[in-house]
């Protein structure tokens, strides 16, 4: 598709959304209470990602040992913290890109978003302690760093994991002189686009992801929208954990 495409004269994008506007947001948590001690189902667009912690628990129940697992620890008395990217082949609109759980791209995101969650996680809390995160894509329409922020935060919230504050996350891309919200496959292929991700309602950024040529001059006012776009899914990810939470509140008494 041309870039000429991307966006009309009349402020429309492909979809019909305004340059700040989200895609369609689900999420849910507690949805796999038997597999694992918290999980979290994210619905970004076209984009589905399902999210399972483990732990924490002692280092020689750890299931996460290679592939693009990543794990890391800042000192010896405090968790070890392991993120595994599950990317299935039928996960791709596009099937000629088969990415493997060996892949070089999902190590990279692995240590990127293990990184973000080492300072987000009340490490005092699990002194020599493994806890485990498997991420594994449904389907796939842009927003991978992002959907998967969104999900290993909620699990571990669902997990009673301590953390100091949500961390959510969306991509904001540049059309010439306009930032776009929230991006799609079609976009992400012909725009140039960072990854941003907030801690709670600040503008504190604990996650920045760029890897397109960028003009200096627009950075400021795209990492000022994906601040706005973060603190709108920070609301909606919260109102979904106090809707479960009373619910569950309501079953025990």
């Amino acid at each position: 598709m041309s870039r000429f495409e991307l966006y009309s004269p009349e402020g429309m994008r492909i979809d019909g959304r305004r340059s700040n506007e989200l895609r369609s947001f689900n999420c849910n948590i507690n949805t796999h209470p038997n597999a694992s001690d918290g999980s979290s189902f994210i619905q970004q667009g076209n984009s589905n990602v399902i999210c399972l912690v483990k732990g924490p628990m002692d280092p020689s129940y750890s299931t996460i040992k290679n592939g693009s697992g990543a794990g890391q620890s800042t000192s010896i008395d405090e968790p070890t913290l392991n993120i595994s990217i599950n990317y299935p082949p039928f996960a791709n609109n596009d099937r000629r890109k088969k990415l493997t759980k060996n892949d070089r791209r999902l190590t990279e995101l692995s240590i990127i978003l293990t990184k973000c969650f080492l300072k987000t996680i009340v490490l005092k809390n699990y002194p020599r302690t493994v806890i485990d995160v498997q991420v594994t894509l449904l389907s796939f329409d842009g927003g991978l760093l992002s959907a998967c922020c969104n999900a290993i935060t909620l699990a571990l919230i669902d997990a009673g994991i301590a953390l100091y504050d949500y961390v959510t996350a969306v991509t904001v891309g540049i059309y010439d002189q306009v930032p776009l919200l929230d991006l799609c496959t079609l976009e992400e292929n012909d725009l140039s686009f960072i990854t941003v991700g907030v801690v709670g309602d600040s503008d504190k950024l604990n996650l920045i992801l760029c890897e397109d040529k960028l003009p200096l001059d627009k950075l400021e006012r795209m990492i000022g929208l994906g601040i706005q776009g973060c603190h709108r899914l920070k609301e909606l990810m919260d109102a979904k954990v106090r809707e479960v939470g009373f619910d569950l509140l309501n079953k025990k008494q």
